[in-house]
């Protein structure tokens, strides 16, 4: 079991648009500028998909790849 898992995480998955951003930089290739990046997008324009993640600065395609199967937006 993982002992870092928080109420955002459900089922594994991390809500990227509930998540703290020490839970977000526990994802793969996201460090503490693209987490608050997240965090910045989300206070204006809630995620309503997943794929919504590759509207912020600095997600692209191969991050957005390695990350899929890791988030949710529930």
């Amino acid at each position: 079991p993982n002992s870092k898992t928080t109420k955002a995480a459900t089922n594994g998955l991390i809500n990227i648009n509930t998540a703290a951003q020490a839970e977000l930089e526990s994802l793969p290739g996201i460090g503490p500028a693209t987490a608050q990046k997240i965090i910045a997008y989300r206070r204006s324009t809630p995620f309503q998909t997943i794929e919504d993640l590759d509207n912020v600065s600095g997600i692209g395609p191969s991050k957005m790849n390695s990350l899929r199967g890791l988030i949710s937006v529930k």
